[in-house]
């Protein structure tokens, strides 16, 4: 993964800004048009995504592992052969159906349950992404019709986060890179001058462009979250079970997404509640897209968060609203994230402090009193 480097800060561009002064359309453009082409956006929510998602998927692979065989492998209802006659209509492909054989199908496992460590740690990001978006797609494509939705969010995320360039935070990469940069290895070349500007202008072409790609991979994510929303929200305006406030209900009772049946028919007996998420579920998909350029959206976020985690232990559907919350992510800005790393570490030093202040009875050490020095 390529490192970031040091950009020239855009004094020109925010001048205006920072006087006060009311910029032209041209100026506004001119600026969007720098910051999508120098300057990568979002570093730390794309590795939100890298990591969430990388993470979230193995986890689904380790727990299918007891059933990998029935679902995906030669011994499934859902035949290789059967696989590819869809194929042949659909236009999907799978490495799964390369081979009919069971030592295979085990290779390809191993290798699935590899990648998905690896992209979630970040080594070699940019050749793990690609990798991870073929795994998610061949496994996906393996058993179409035994998915819930949240492997579809997974692979359209995965094919975006190939475009992105989610391993300069957070990740095995970086390390890497700061270690090479508090060595010295990066050093100027003693090569010509032709040489050395070929060189800085393949260079800049190579920053831009990343730049570029991650920045419309981040803007594509943000619009498909935004568009699932969206677009639920509405279907769900048209529906008069939502209307009336008793689609949750139904819900509630179906025996195919009641993992918990006593603690549905619990939640099922409060009426009013029932009406009240239906309709704060309706409002907040519907309202979504318009709240992320204030700070309205923290509190939306955070309903939205209690709404997948109850789609989760209500309806059974951990792999959904695990894909959900972690696409929610994408809209919180770097400092979100920096000002958390911050507070992790403090948490972490004061824990420290803590167990080494402490006695071995659990009672905090006294420390003899140090004597002060004399004034001269």
């Amino acid at each position: 993964m390529e490192t970031e480097q040091t950009l020239p800060p855009y004094r020109r561009i925010h001048e205006g800004a920072e006087a006060g002064l009311p910029r032209s359309a041209p100026e506004r453009i001119g600026a969007f048009l720098t910051v999508l082409t120098e300057r990568p956006v979002a570093l730390y929510a794309a590795a939100v995504l890298r990591i969430g998602y990388g993470l979230l998927y193995l986890v689904f692979l380790l727990r299918e592992f007891p059933h990998r065989n029935e679902i995906w492998g030669p011994g499934s209802p859902w035949t290789p052969e059967l696989a590819r006659q869809l194929f042949d209509q659909t236009g999907w492909v799978s490495i799964l159906t390369l081979s009919d054989g069971r030592p295979y199908f085990e290779a390809c496992y191993a290798a699935a349950l590899i990648t998905s460590a690896l992209f979630m740690l970040g080594w070699r990001t940019r050749l793990m992404s690609v990798l991870f978006a073929v795994v998610v797609a061949s496994f996906h494509a393996r058993a179409i019709f035994m998915t819930d939705g949240g492997d579809n969010l997974i692979l359209l995320m995965a094919v975006y986060l190939v475009f992105t360039a989610c391993g300069r935070r957070w990740s095995l990469d970086a390390r890497r890179a700061r270690q090479r940069a508090r060595a010295g290895k990066a050093r100027s070349s003693s090569a010509g001058l032709d040489a050395g500007e070929l060189r800085r202008q393949l260079s800049t072409f190579r920053r831009t462009l990343t730049a570029v790609l991650h920045n419309c991979g981040m803007f594509v994510v943000a619009a498909q979250v935004c568009f699932l929303y969206g677009s639920a929200g509405l279907y769900k305006v048209q529906g008069g079970s939502w209307g009336n406030g008793t689609a949750l209900h139904y819900v509630l009772n179906l025996d195919l997404f009641r993992p918990w049946p006593e603690l549905s028919l619990l939640v099922d007996e409060h009426d009013v509640l029932i009406a009240v998420a239906c309709y704060l579920t309706v409002l907040l998909q519907v309202a979504f897209p318009f709240v992320l350029f204030g700070r309205l959206k923290y509190p939306v976020l955070t309903m939205l968060l209690g709404m997948h985690l109850g789609i989760a232990v209500l309806m059974g559907l951990p792999l959904f609203s695990g894909a959900m919350i972690i696409a929610d992510a994408v809209f919180l800005p770097d400092r979100f994230y920096r000002h958390l790393g911050h507070l992790l570490r403090r948490i972490c030093r004061w824990v420290h402090v803590g167990e080494a202040g402490a006695s071995p009875r659990g009672e905090p050490a006294l420390v003899p009193p140090q004597p002060t020095p004399s004034s001269p």
